[in-house]
């Protein structure tokens, strides 16, 4: 089954590609691999759920931002790759804005792992981090970048 078909089976639809906010790119291809920059769980009227994570944000809220962060990359991914059918995710940098004694999160970054894997299958399983920062840009919940490879 496809990846745009698990997505639909899901429920689940991709938004469009987020443009830049600062002097970067959406992402860097380097021969097969490619570098998506980091992004938050945008809403649809561009604006994002901010908070500390574990004081004012629950870890199941901040699972589900960071499952929002994923459908972004995934959007990223496809548009590097032509097709989420020829993606292999290596490797996931989680940034969680993160109380002070906060220590939940894998938790959270999780969120994004779980949906590469019931999208991509096997290909969506990753080497990763998630870490605790002490802000992340305009607030928001989690920021997550990834470096995935295009299959041949």
């Amino acid at each position: 089954m496809s990846a745009d078909q698990k997505l639909k089976d899901l429920g689940l639809s991709l938004p469009e590609v987020a443009t830049p906010v600062a002097n970067y790119v959406r992402f860097k291809k380097v021969g097969d691999i490619v570098y998506l920059s980091g992004q938050g769980p945008r809403r649809a009227d561009g604006s994002y759920p901010t908070g500390k994570v574990g004081a004012d944000v629950t870890v199941e809220q901040a699972y589900e931002h960071a499952k929002a962060t994923g459908l972004g990359l995934l959007a990223a991914m496809k548009e590097a790759a032509g097709s989420l059918d020829k993606v292999e995710v290596v490797k996931l940098l989680g940034m969680v804005n993160a109380a002070p004694d906060f220590a939940s999160h894998p938790k959270v970054i999780n969120g994004c792992s779980d949906l590469f894997v019931a999208v991509l299958g096997d290909n969506g399983r990753h080497a990763r981090s998630a870490v605790g920062m002490g802000s992340l840009p305009n607030n928001m919940t989690v920021e997550i970048e990834a470096i995935v490879r295009i299959l041949p």
